[in-house]
């Protein structure tokens, strides 16, 4: 997908509220207490100027697409892991074209700029996707009342 470009997300960029309603749909079920106003201020604060956290977005021309991050902390019940992948998500009329998989690349790339050596994601549904990029299963358990598997990728320089 020649068109599509993956750019890092700025805390003042007109697409940050567009983008958090995005994960706050997808999401927001496991933080009952959040509001989508709480989400699209804490997703804010994702966005870093670089390293851990940062947020990237696929971008067809000025139009978002998709987006992941690159987080320290994921999952409040495993606190000792980290950093994390986290907020993978495209677009439904977007999928199957590679854009999660250039999205999950770039956290990576990011993660290894910033000296990590392994990186975890939460899924309950995703797997296949992740087992094909690299990932392997660290830990199945439930979170937030949901099945969910921690996968885990040892990153190289």
């Amino acid at each position: 997908m020649r068109d599509i470009t993956i750019v890092r997300l700025n805390t003042d960029s007109d697409h940050v509220a567009t983008v958090a309603s995005w994960t706050y749909a997808e999401w927001g079920h496991l933080h009952p207490d959040s509001t989508p106003e709480s989400y699209r201020e804490a997703f804010r604060r994702e966005c870093g100027d670089g390293g851990v956290p940062s947020v990237f977005v696929a971008m067809q021309g000025d139009r978002p697409v998709g987006t992941a991050a690159l987080m320290a902390e994921d999952m409040d019940s495993r606190r000792e892991l980290t950093p994390w992948l986290a907020s993978v998500f495209v677009l439904p009329e977007w999928r199957g074209r590679g854009i999660a998989a250039r999205l999950i690349r770039r956290v990576e790339k990011e993660a290894v700029a910033c000296g990590v050596d392994q990186l975890y994601l939460y899924t309950p549904d995703q797997q296949g996707l992740y087992r094909r990029l690299g990932w392997s299963d660290h830990e199945e358990l439930r979170y937030r009342g949901e099945e969910v598997t921690i996968m885990v990728r040892r990153l190289e320089a």
